[in-house]
């Protein structure tokens, strides 16, 4: 099966481990960092969502009138705006960019981050709403003719849009979670379902869960699986393990500084990153190249495991998640521009070839269907 890759759309160069040197979106390196992309055999980037970050829809409409393939995944909140509205503005944006949308559905697993925007559901609550919210959106981008909605959290009557996707029958739709509730939504509606880079056996475990939330949702296919990782790669084992050390070394450093913005202490609430912090209590190194004292300095933020080493052994346990089924593999460095291009210089080439390879001995394995008779 084919192998895509994510990269991240940032605003700005800040990251967790240096503070970003202009505005929180500086438009210039906003196209530098999205053409560093493309021009780097990247499929597709991520505009993430944060709530007092800059809006991710219009730096996407930013992106796409000034690139020619490079794929749009768009964070959206189902609380930050009504599903008639919102899907609208995908419809448009998939029009701006020639059919290179996908949208990456965000709950919100904590309270404090989704009251700063008036969202006071409890977590289960917001899952429910989320998926009440894609079917309406789906609907929306493929429905012709007037209708009324009347369920738990939205109601409307005679809307029909004048504005749909290019892609038919719809732009795919993203969406992540660790969670029971995460699971069943996702795997109900999802095309693409996201997890964060955790150890082999866990990972497979997941995606057991998202195939049964499938099933139990009355599918007869299931989500493509993407994982997410923070690379740290380097010539050597021995100068890519300095640079992790030092990475953690920086992370910390600025976190005690107190220089993290919206920083929050105690455990996280929502399960993704629960299970981060487990993973990193258990153990600093698994597998091939998977390493945890990224995410423990970040509590168990986000994407925040690495896998460490040469882009050799970085790209074989990239692959080690692929023969599992994960055919979207999310990186994004710590210098956010410069990753982006050695990774896609030094990585993302062995991986593709390796695929090649893998799809070739599996199609001759197969060899091709014989005719009754012959």
């Amino acid at each position: 099966m084919p192998v895509e890759f994510l990269g991240i759309a940032a605003t700005n160069d800040g990251s967790e481990t240096t503070p970003r040197s202009g505005a929180a979106f500086d438009k210039d390196y906003t196209l530098r960092l999205a053409r560093a992309h493309e021009d780097h055999g990247w499929d597709r980037v991520l505009f993430a969502y944060g709530s007092g970050s800059p809006d991710p829809a219009p730096a996407a409409a930013y992106i796409a009138a000034r690139t020619d393939r490079l794929q749009l995944l768009l964070a959206h909140r189902p609380n930050v705006s009504y599903p008639t509205f919102a899907a609208k503005t995908f419809a448009t944006l998939d029009q701006i960019s020639d059919g290179r949308l996908t949208v990456h559905f965000i709950t919100g697993g904590n309270d404090h981050e989704q009251r700063r925007e008036g969202d006071t559901l409890t977590k289960d609550e917001r899952y429910a709403r989320t998926r009440e919210y894609i079917g309406i959106v789906k609907k929306i981008w493929t429905t012709h003719e007037a209708f009324d909605h009347e369920g738990e959290h939205y109601r409307f009557h005679d809307f029909v849009s004048d504005v749909f996707p290019v892609q038919q029958p719809r732009p795919g739709v993203s969406f992540g979670g660790s969670s029971a509730a995460a699971y069943a939504a996702g795997g109900a509606e999802a095309d693409i379902y996201c997890l964060w880079g955790e150890p082999l056996a866990e990972t497979a475990a997941q995606i057991e869960k998202v195939k049964a939330a499938a099933r139990e949702a009355g599918r007869t296919d299931v989500p493509r699986i993407q994982v997410a990782f923070r690379p740290i790669i380097a010539p050597t084992e021995e100068l890519a393990w300095e640079k992790a050390h030092r990475t953690v070394g920086a992370i910390k450093e600025r976190r005690e500084a107190g220089l993290v913005r919206h920083r929050r202490g105690g455990a996280p609430e929502n399960a993704g990153s629960q299970r981060l912090i487990a993973i990193a209590e258990a153990g600093e190194r698994y597998d091939r190249a998977l390493w945890t004292p990224t995410a423990a300095a970040t509590g168990g933020a986000g994407n925040s495991n690495a896998l460490v080493g040469t882009p050799e052994t970085v790209a074989q346990a990239l692959l080690d998640y692929y023969d599992l089924g994960v055919d979207i593999l999310s990186a994004r460095g710590y210098d956010l521009l410069g990753d982006a291009i050695d990774f896609g210089r030094h990585v993302i080439p062995i991986v593709r070839e390796e695929v090649a390879k893998r799809d070739a001995a599996r199609a001759a394995a197969t060899g091709p269907l014989t005719a009754v008779g012959e």
